[in-house]
């Protein structure tokens, strides 16, 4: 359970909260960005400028091992917790002149339903969603010989749960940053001596750079305590998640974070969670793919770069969720795909499933459809208010019923899971079977109504609200739904004495905003004198309807408000009662919570296969597609992209790939990353056949775009992202390069591209390289691993005219481009003079003449390649097939065939006996 603070920003036991000039023992913060809040103005909550203060004596602080239910009040005696650096580079602006500012969390008064505090979003990822930030980070770094090694802690407002990563970072530290960028931060902690008088740390100044929208808070480093950190979580986490202690309790870093975290949020929310109230994870950046920012944008997987509404994003192609919990999954699991193969084949395995088995399929959505935002209600029912108004009674009253609604729909949940086959399924089915669910509905049934249900629309669940405890629970509660009742009845009648007094069809509304009020058609009604009596008060006038009320009907919506309050009030001491009774069981929800987002992903991928023909992949140590698409832009109206093979392995594990502008290249690129991204995941893909090995991390370099707010030009853009992929590549990364060195010369441009393709050749990693520079095609004599392919073209002359078009059939081949200039022939499509472009053309005809180097390799080295090509081929055979033996054996004469052509191509003697030990 939550203690939050009131709405009106007083403390329990009526402390006041005051901003006075003096008693500087508050809370003071360092902002990164952005303008002063408008409330902090008017409401100012005790951390205006640093000065917190109470205008009565201080209440008495609980220590975190501590067990029950405490208030917590800040005091002029309370130790700093935040302190406000005034060095000039410790913040920043937009315009660079240093600023102070409030967190969203300081600015205004706290509610009393702390957690859920409707932040405002601030956040700049290239990740973000429509969603609101409600992520409050908090970040630490090993000092002296343990730099690099991060601990991370991060808590979601809207989600009571505590999530904790460690690891080991290198100086650019993209994890951190990918990490951030995943999380969409409301808000970032960071220890005071990361920018203690200016001398900002280099991960301080990245995510500041990184994060310029996202408030930052300098908390005193002695709040990274790793033994408190230990001790807030044996006490908050909740008893199904406490095989987590024995993951953390080696990870100082974490732990310090995460005691800074629930320390500050103590302060700034003026709550404390209850013990055994939070679910605690920890994970690792060893079990999921790293996409960094930039690539997450280039390759549009959650945000239209063109369209930030648009739904053409892999998201949404892949988003039929029907519930915002299996959202969520979806959306974090797309911008880390999982890694460990035996968890994506269970996926699989269970996607297969729903495809095979219609009932289930069906069922399982009809079943997923019907439930709420699970784990925002868990939030709100493990927390309880200090004061209880009348909106608090209201809401606790509405969160019994949606909780009794969902725990309703557990029963059918496990019917249709019942019968099913795979593993996943199954033990999403046996964790439902906690009885638990059972548990908490009878105790709920005793108190409230078995009819009473969530609804949708504003006077349905008004009802609900009234009439949700049983009758002779309690009798005063009785007495006041006979008034409410009566009071409801009198103002039909009156509604219906006001229609006969004037003639007219009314009937009763009712709006949160209005209450009670007359509405009435205006077609075909002749009104008298031209107008509405002057009776009729407050007209609104909506198309051919008319809404008002009278004096009368509003004194009687005062009544009707007074008995709700009353009924409210006592239906929220009844249903506390019940909650107290029901805590120790509560928690099964986090596993109901998990089971539902889980199940309605996978019904989600399940449901994209209909909609295309999608094909289950293989992992294996070879990536190879065979007639695979563009999954986003086979959603497009009208548009059925060509499909392509793709094929890389160890022994071709460089693929350059050339052709003309507009023939492709980039849109093929991309393909082969979203198929990568959508199999890691548990997706089927758009292919006939799919095959690939499973990526630690995806690199892109794509976009040839200035970049004015960091003062880069195209070039330098180009530096850093290839210097980026360089310094953190490893064996198992897959690299999408997309035009390289354009931002210079082209004598340099080719240079650093050679330099660039040459390291890479060092390595493992899987790489696809689009270049227009066809002197890199050299490679492929230089380097067996290398593979040289094409988008092909054609050329066609018209009849009448003679002029010769170019159709692009976007089909990728094997070898170089042959086109030449086709950069001119893209030219001669604008309006650009006749005699420029021939002029353009003779001298590019001459420069190629003498720079253009023939690249033919001698037959030494074609047998060479020849015989490492087939070596290669037979250990992938030998290490993935799983052919039978006649389809082996015919694959291998397929293999000596192709080994004996290229032997011919090379000028040597076409036999197998050439081949070396």
């Amino acid at each position: 359970m939550i203690h939050g603070s009131t709405e009106e920003g007083t403390a329990g036991g009526g402390h006041t909260w005051a901003a006075t000039p003096t008693g500087r023992g508050g809370l003071n913060e360092t902002t990164s960005c952005g303008p002063r809040s408008t409330s902090s103005a008017s409401s100012q909550h005790g951390l205006d400028g640093g000065s917190a203060s109470c205008s009565r004596g201080p209440a008495p602080a609980r220590p975190p091992g501590a067990t029950g239910q405490f208030h917590h009040s800040l005091t002029r005696s309370n130790p700093l917790l935040l302190t406000t650096t005034s060095d000039s580079s410790s913040t920043r602006s937009h315009g660079g002149t240093p600023r102070l500012r409030r967190t969203p969390g300081a600015a205004g008064t706290h509610p009393a339903q702390t957690p859920l505090t409707d932040h405002t979003a601030t956040g700049c990822s290239s990740a973000t969603t429509t969603s609101a930030a409600s992520v409050i980070v908090a970040v630490v770094e090993g000092r002296g010989l343990a730099r690099g090694e991060i601990g991370m802690a991060s808590l979601n407002l809207k989600c009571p749960e505590l999530a904790l990563c460690q690891f080991a970072d290198t100086g650019t530290y993209a994890k951190v940053i990918t990490k951030m960028h995943i999380l969409v931060p409301l808000e970032i902690l960071m220890p005071d001596t990361a920018s203690e008088k200016g001398k900002g740390t280099k991960l301080f100044k990245l995510i500041t750079e990184n994060f310029p929208c996202v408030a930052f808070t300098a908390i005193q480093r002695k709040y990274f305590n790793e033994r408190k950190g230990l001790e807030y979580i044996q006490q908050l986490c909740a008893p199904e998640f406490g095989t987590v202690l024995m993951e953390v309790q080696a990870k100082y870093y974490c732990l310090a974070a995460a005691a800074a975290l629930l320390k500050y949020l103590e302060f700034i929310q003026n709550s404390v969670y209850a013990a055994k109230s939070l679910k605690v994870s920890f994970k690792g950046s060893e079990q999921t793919t790293m996409i960094d920012s930039a690539s997450a944008t280039n390759l549009e997987l959650v945000v239209n770069n063109r369209d930030r509404r648009s739904e053409h994003t892999l998201f949404g192609v892949l988003n039929h969720t029907k519930t915002p919990g299996g959202a969520r999954r979806l959306r974090s699991n797309i911008l880390e795909p999982l890694v460990d193969v035996d968890t994506i084949n269970m996926r699989l395995d269970a996607v297969q499933e729903l495809l095979q088995d219609e009932e289930l399929f069906f069922g399982l959505k009809n079943a997923i459809g019907h439930f709420l935002d699970i784990d925002q209600l868990l939030s709100v029912l493990v927390q309880i208010p200090k004061q209880e108004t009348v909106q608090v009674a209201e809401a606790k009253i509405t969160h019994v019923i949606q909780l009794k609604h969902t725990l309703d729909l557990v029963p059918q949940l496990r019917a249709v899971l019942k019968n099913c086959n795979t593993s996943l399924l199954k033990a999403y089915s046996s964790s439902l079977e906690d009885n638990r669910f059972d548990l908490i509905l009878e105790q709920i049934k005793t108190v409230i109504n078995d009819e009473t249900t969530y609804l949708k629309g504003s006077l349905n669940m008004r009802t609900q609200k009234c009439y949700a405890v049983r009758p002779n629970v309690n009798e005063f509660l009785d007495i006041a739904r006979r008034a409410y009742t009566e009071i409801v009845d009198d103002i039909a009648g009156l509604v219906n004495q006001t229609g006969e007094k004037y003639g007219m069809l009314m009937r009763t509304s009712f709006s949160t905003a209005r209450g009670f009020f007359i509405q009435m058609k205006l077609e075909g009604v002749v009104l008298p004198e031209g107008g509405l009596p002057p009776e009729f008060i407050k007209v609104t006038k909506q198309k051919n309807n008319c809404g008002f009320t009278t004096a009368d009907l509003m004194k009687m919506n005062d009544r009707c408000d007074e008995a709700l309050r009353e009924i409210f009030h006592i239906s929220y001491v009844v249903i506390c009662q019940l909650l107290s009774t029901i805590h120790e069981q509560i928690h099964c929800l986090y596993k109901l919570s998990d089971a539902v987002s889980m199940l309605d992903m996978l019904l989600s991928l399940a449901n994209a296969c209909t909609i295309s023909d999608y094909v289950r992949p293989e992992f294996t140590d070879t990536l190879a597609i065979k007639q695979g698409r563009h999954p986003i832009l086979e959603r497009l109206a009208g548009q059925q992209p060509v499909s392509n093979n793709s094929y890389i392995s160890d022994g071709s594990n460089f693929v350059i790939i050339t052709g003309p502008n507009m023939s492709g290249k980039s849109t093929y690129l991309k393909q082969v990353a979203l198929c990568q991204i959508m199999a890691q995941i548990g997706s089927f893909v758009p292919a006939d056949y799919a095959s690939f090995r499973v990526a630690d991390q995806i690199f892109t370099r794509i976009g040839v775009d200035d970049d004015f707010e960091t003062n880069s030009s195209t070039f330098m853009l180009e530096m850093r992202e290839i210097s980026y992929i360089i310094h953190n590549v490893s064996d198992r990364s897959l690299i999408i390069i997309d035009e390289l060195g354009r931002g210079t010369s082209a004598e340099e441009g080719i240079g650093i591209c050679h330099s660039v393709c040459e390291f890479l050749l060092g390595l493992k990693a899987f790489t696809l390289f689009a270049t227009h520079f066809l002197e890199l095609c050299q490679l492929q004599s230089l380097y067996p691993s290398v593979e040289n392919q094409h988008m092909e073209v054609q050329h066609t002359r018209s009849a009448d005219t003679g002029t010769e078009r170019v159709v692009y059939t976007y089909l990728l081949n094997r070898g170089c481009s042959e086109e030449r200039h086709y950069g001119l022939r893209a030219a001669e499509m604008t309006a650009l003079p006749t005699s420029l472009i021939e002029e353009a053309k003779i001298i590019a005809s001459n420069v190629s003449q003498q720079l253009l180097a023939k690249h033919h390799s001698d037959p030494e080295t074609q047998r060479q390649r020849a015989v490492y090509h087939l070596a290669t081929r037979l250990q992938q055979a030998a290490r993935n097939s799983r052919l039978d033996p006649d389809s082996l054996r015919m694959y291998l004469k397929g293999l000596r065939k192709q080994y004996e052509a290229e032997l011919q191509a090379a000028g040597q003697p076409a036999s197998m006996d050439t081949v070396e030990e």
